[in-house]
């Protein structure tokens, strides 16, 4: 019997209520399939900040290297701790704690699920976002001059290297030569004249390592545009981060709601623990009511099961 032990980090809101609903699903499936699980819970939230004055301790890395994956359930509450230092204390500081380069969305029509696009239907929309997750235009280089004044000059710098930019078109390739074998870049080398060109580059040079996958590229206006009229035309989408988090919001938007879609935060390597987490939030206006839907903390359950094999 294959064993995992897995951190449970219910954060805060929704969090709270969806990830031990979960956890009951998982532990159905694995009896069925011959698993043991081992679920270890940590209490780092907003409240937690609260009272220690930050969202996890300092031996955070060293507490979960020690698990095979995280299952999370979200992060935020801004009537305790403005969102910028909960997101980046917490989820943020993991990713690049644990070099979880991978940030893979599945974005799927459901049976039974109302979609926003006419004449669709389960079937029609079924594809996966793979976002570069620890660089590209969330590096945080930069900074502020002469603050205050009228002269004020604000600078923030997109990161973009080769070693970064290699492994998450590899990781995008393997997914679809394992799926598809279609692959869709997403760029905007035509307004950005730097990073794009050379993320263009390097898709157009890892690309010709698989020739059995077949590649386009739309700039990410065009892109979007595509993924409203004609969803069926993508099977994996790589892009960078900021496109990626936009591209991985709209694609469950356009199959009924955002608020069943999940999420991975993946170490291929497996140096690290990947971290698992529905993608809706912790939405603390409907926190203590018993309503939030559990299908993506299910769903990114069922994701990180997948992972561990």
């Amino acid at each position: 019997m294959n064993e995992y032990r897995i951190a449970v980090i219910p954060g805060d809101g929704i969090g709270r209520e969806v990830i031990p609903e979960g956890i009951r699903v998982l532990e159905t499936a694995a009896a069925r399939h011959g698993l043991r699980l081992h679920w270890q819970e940590f209490p780092w939230s907003c409240d937690w900040y609260q009272a220690h004055g930050r969202m996890c301790p300092e031996d955070a890395p060293d507490i979960l290297r020690r698990f095979d994956a995280v299952y999370f359930g979200a992060v935020g509450n801004p009537a305790l701790v403005p969102d910028h230092i909960a997101v980046w204390g917490l989820l943020i500081n993991f990713r690049r704690w644990f070099d979880l380069y991978v940030n893979l969305r599945p974005v799927r029509l459901f049976e039974g699920l109302p979609c926003p696009l006419v004449g669709r239907k389960p079937g029609d929309i079924d594809y996966i976002v793979v976002r570069e997750n620890t660089e590209g235009e969330y590096g945080s280089n930069g900074g502020r001059l002469f603050e205050g004044t009228e002269r004020e000059v604000v600078t923030q710098q997109s990161v973009f290297s080769r070693k970064g930019v290699d492994r998450i078109m590899r990781y995008a390739f393997e997914l679809s030569r394992s799926r598809k074998r279609h692959l869709t870049s997403c760029t905007k080398s035509n307004g950005i004249s730097i990073t794009m060109p050379y993320w263009d580059e390097r898709f157009a040079a890892i690309g010709r390592e698989y020739p059995e996958v077949r590649t386009d590229q739309y700039h990410v206006d065009g892109l979007t545009i595509q993924m409203v009229l004609n969803p069926d035309r993508f099977d994996v989408i790589v892009a960078s981060n900021l496109f990626g988090d936009i591209l991985s919001d709209l694609g469950p938007a356009t199959a009924g709601t955002i608020g069943i879609a999940a999420s991975g935060n993946i170490n291929p390597e497996r140096t690290a623990p990947s971290i698992f987490e529905p993608v809706h939030g912790s939405a603390p206006d409907i926190a203590g009511r018993n309503i939030a839907n559990p299908i993506a903390a299910i769903w990114s359950g069922a994701m990180m099961l997948e992972h561990l094999g």
